[in-house]
């Protein structure tokens, strides 16, 4: 960074603390890869291994790729015969997702090569592998990752990280790839205030590549890994591309412009206010959105306050929400007890989409001067 600096010139309206955080994007980039990677699935069945030490969220990142590919109809193998626990927390998350599920058998081989089997006969395309996790990597463990590496073949292993740990991440990720074939690391707990400094270092120090990262605890909630966007939170520069894809995910083009035209007309009332509400909570907590915003991550936010907001407007009659104006006193009184909030956060409530729908009218009048200049 410091030999890229001195061969920059400060010109025209740049600062030299704008340069700087430019040439660090740039190496940052560089360092984590340009592009994201594009793992090779090609046969069918392809067979995923997922390799990681207890509490990374292994069982819960095989969910979430398992939706991911949910058009192969994905089966989840369970491999640690000494954790039934873990085989039924598989099992829960298979059925949470609407993955096939196969069971752990008292041999490891022996089950892998069951559940592919079951693939080829029941035509699933992908197979993830959760194999063993352990409290720290020991050789009992490695002994039975390398049988499945040696018998199986899997076509691609992925290295399962926690992103909050630092440090031990990297040492995790050097003892793995000293010891297996490992084709990427995936990071999990990469939400909230995690901006992806192990990513940097596992990525520096090992090499390996990086494909997925879990950014919350919904299935949903696992993002290819793109360099780019983890450069720009590393920075405190937000991630908007990203939060653009959550809004278009969540929402349709023909539901945005509806809403967006009503607003406009003035006709914005509580039922589509209720209706964006939902869509904000289906993108996810608002700290984690609002952390995808630069300086987003330095506001205080409580979800629950999201949460009062709807139980309010769900305690209201379908003919209060389209007309608030009918809401008086009695009805605030019902509304606030339905909901279970105080008659002074229903007034504010009001008086807030009020304010909004008084803005919305008066963009609505101005918009005819507009056109006759």
């Amino acid at each position: 960074v410091e030999a890229r600096l001195k061969e920059q010139d400060v010109v025209g309206s740049l600062k030299p603390g704008e340069v700087i955080n430019a040439t660090l994007y740039t190496q940052l980039v560089e360092l984590l890869g340009n592009e994201p990677v594009q793992l090779r699935l090609d046969a069918n069945p392809s067979v995923i291994s997922l390799v990681g030490l207890q509490g990374t969220g292994k069982t819960t990142f095989a969910g979430k790729l398992a939706l991911r590919y949910r058009s192969r109809r994905p089966l989840l193998v369970a491999c640690d015969p000494k954790r039934p626990a873990a085989a039924e927390q598989l099992k829960s998350v298979a059925e949470r997702v609407k993955a096939a599920f196969h069971p752990v058998g008292s041999d490891v081989v022996e089950t892998c090569r069951s559940g592919i089997k079951m693939a080829h006969e029941r035509n699933h395309g992908v197979v993830i592998l959760d194999t063993a996790g352990r409290l720290h990597i020991d050789e009992e463990m490695m002994l039975v990752l390398h049988a499945i590496e040696n018998e199986i073949r899997p076509h691609v292993t992925l290295l399962v990280l926690d992103g909050m740990i630092g440090q031990d991440a990297v040492n995790q990720a050097t003892e793995f790839k000293s010891r297996l074939a490992i084709t990427a690391c995936c990071f999990t707990k990469l939400d909230g205030d995690a901006r992806g400094g192990a990513v940097m270092s596992v990525r520096y120090v090992t090499g390996l590549p990086v494909c997925f990262i879990g950014t919350g605890e919904r299935p949903e909630d696992l993002d290819v890994f793109h360099p780019d966007r983890i450069a720009s939170r590393i920075l405190g520069m937000g991630d908007m591309r990203s939060l653009a894809e959550k809004v278009r995910a969540t929402a349709s083009p023909q539901q945005q412009q509806a809403v967006a035209e009503r607003f406009l007309k003035g006709k914005f009332d509580l039922e589509d206010f209720l209706s964006q509400l939902h869509a904000i909570r289906g993108m996810g907590s608002l700290s984690k959105l609002l952390a995808m915003i630069p300086g987003g991550s330095k506001m205080d936010v409580d979800d629950r306050e999201l949460a009062r907001v709807e139980a309010m407007i769900q305690s209201m009659t379908p003919e209060e929400r389209r007309e608030p104006d009918i809401i008086d006193g009695s009805r605030r009184r019902r509304i606030a007890s339905g909901s279970g909030v105080s008659v002074a956060e229903v007034n504010s409530l009001l008086r807030d989409f009020e304010q909004a729908r008084s803005l919305a009218r008066q963009m609505s009048g101005g918009k005819p001067r507009l056109r006759g200049r």
